[in-house]
């Protein structure tokens, strides 16, 4: 039997501990009985003596039903992280890293690992040419870093999992931002090994830079951050499944702003900034009879407005954009089904309302001419990224051992997704470029099921796509820092980088980061 035939059908004959393989009703879903994984086993790198500990493919309670969430209250704003500098171009603040308990369900406790206590974290709102210096303390009893990402910030300030903070320690991340950087960002953690858990229980928050030359700069704005949430009937987190590391985390709740189905109102012409914070959900995002104006993308404003039905955001990436309606109407922003072809599991389509939105006609126009991006240079080096998946279980057992499956272990799971056949290694250098040379990058997903790309340090852009014989060019110019590939899809992009130090790159589902779908690239003078 070969490998997906496997993987797509074989697993379904272990219905007895498997979820997914036969279709259910949402009850069913609901009322499942699971074991807890010992999260012990992936928690640290230096913990090889727990590798082998079996992974099981359920989790130990049945999950919160969605009516005992709270839901339809009014959208609140993103809490800021407020600027104690009083210096110009300077922002100054401090950041406390600490698990906080909070009650989002009447009667519910829930301990989360928050920023500041901030359930969605809190947005840093700064401008080009600002100095930023955040104070960062470590109240986890595990390491952590935070990632700043897309932002153009020396290696060192980056949160590289080498940079970590130990438990209880503290450090300083400093860096300035350069003219051309506005755009909308976010933030998380990046520890070695952590990454998945420490941002599905609380550590991401949403970062913007502002220009002085935006000529948006008079709209107002809304800001939702999307996120998933995973809770038990008895208000707990649980720990991710062999499920869940195989294809990603996903919560049964997708919050706004930290709300369940929120009340949006939307009163003519407004700047939306939108951020997929999941670890591992896709968004495929419409909002009903309206028309959405792409502005923005990861890196910023496009060169125009875009007409779109629709919004794909993967992991990690972010859009700026405008809702158009004809006349005044009360809708919806529902999440459509998208296949990403998950191992061992079904795909089950299902369209989740995301909000309620009022939504007015346009009040103001919108310019036609929203800047003006850099020219694409001619590359002077080419490099090739391929993503593969190999099952190599321990213990001797077969791809076609049930058994053996029924058995996974954290080591079969860490050596499952590789970048150019190998498996991340903080202390291996995996690919080296010059400071200011362009470079054509060809990634390729030579597996079964969609992994994107995430590079550190600068933005990108996309020049083709490549799936079953046909090239097609991306319908405009954008700077990305995050793009997605599906199946056997391989993506060529151009990209400079223009400060020296190590550069991640790798998928941003994050589990699949976790496991080591990851690599590191030396930037040289």
């Amino acid at each position: 039997m070969d490998r997906r035939t496997f993987l797509e059908t074989g697993m379904c004959l272990g219905a007895s501990f498997l979820v997914g393989c036969q279709p259910k009703d949402k009850s069913q879903q609901q009322k499942e009985t699971m074991h807890h994984q010992d999260h012990s086993s992936h928690a640290a790198a230096n913990q090889d003596d727990k590798k082998n500990i079996a992974v099981p493919y359920t989790y130990q309670s049945p999950l919160l039903e969605r009516e005992k969430f709270p839901s339809h209250q009014p959208l609140q704003p993103l809490k800021p992280l407020l600027n104690q500098s009083n210096t110009t171009n300077s922002f100054e603040a401090n950041i406390e890293v600490k698990p906080h308990t909070l009650s989002l369900v009447p009667s519910l406790q829930t301990e989360f690992f928050l920023y500041n206590g901030i359930l969605a974290g809190p947005q840093i709102v700064v401008n080009e040419g600002d100095t930023v210096k955040i104070k960062v303390t470590n109240r986890l009893t595990q390491p952590t870093t935070i990632h700043w990402h897309g932002l153009p910030v020396p290696s060192k300030q980056d949160g590289n999992p080498q940079d970590a903070i130990e438990p209880y320690g503290s450090r300083v991340y400093q860096f300035k931002l350069p003219s051309g950087s506005a755009g909308t960002y976010w933030y998380h953690s990046h520890a070695h090994g952590l990454t998945s858990e420490q941002t599905y229980k609380g550590l991401a928050g949403s970062f913007i830079v502002k220009s002085k030359d935006d000529p948006l700069r008079d709209l107002p704005e809304q800001h939702w951050l999307i996120s998933d949430l995973r809770l038990d009937e008895n208000g707990n987190i649980p720990e991710n499944t062999a499920l869940d590391w195989m294809n990603g985390r996903e919560g049964n709740f997708v919050l706004i702003n930290g709300q369940l189905e929120p009340k949006i109102t939307i009163k003519g012409t407004e700047r939306i900034r939108i951020w997929n914070a999941c670890n591992a959900r896709y968004l495929r995002l419409k909002i009903l009879d309206c028309k959405i104006i792409v502005i923005g993308s990861d890196g910023g404003l496009l060169e125009s407005p875009q007409n779109q039905e629709e919004l794909f955001l993967s992991p990690g990436e972010r859009y700026e954009i405008i809702v158009e309606t004809s006349t005044k109407r009360n809708t919806h922003l529902v999440l459509l089904p998208y296949n990403r072809e998950k191992m061992m599991q079904a795909f089950e389509p299902e369209t989740i309302t995301l909000a309620e939105v009022t939504v007015s006609p346009l009040d103001k126009p919108i310019p036609q001419k929203l800047r003006e991006l850099p020219p694409l240079e001619t590359p002077q080096e080419t490099k090739h990224i391929v993503y593969t998946e190999v099952m190599n279980h321990s213990e001797g057992h077969g791809h076609d051992d049930m058994q053996g499956m029924s058995a996974m272990s954290m080591q079969d799971l860490q050596n499952m997704f590789l970048i150019n056949g190998k498996t991340y290694d903080m202390g291996r250098m995996d690919l080296t470029s010059k400071v200011n040379v362009p470079e054509k990058w060809v990634i390729k997903n030579d597996s079964h099921m969609d992994h994107n790309f995430h590079l550190h340090g600068t933005q990108f852009y996309v020049l083709s796509h490549e799936l079953n014989g046909k090239v097609s060019k991306p319908d405009y110019k954008s700077l990305k820092d995050t793009i997605n590939l599906k199946p056997y899809e391989t993506v060529s992009i151009i990209c400079k980088q223009q400060l020296t130090g190590i550069r991640l790159f790798h998928c941003h589902v994050l589990e699949h980061e976790n496991l080591g779908m990851m690599a590191q690239l030396n930037v040289l003078e």
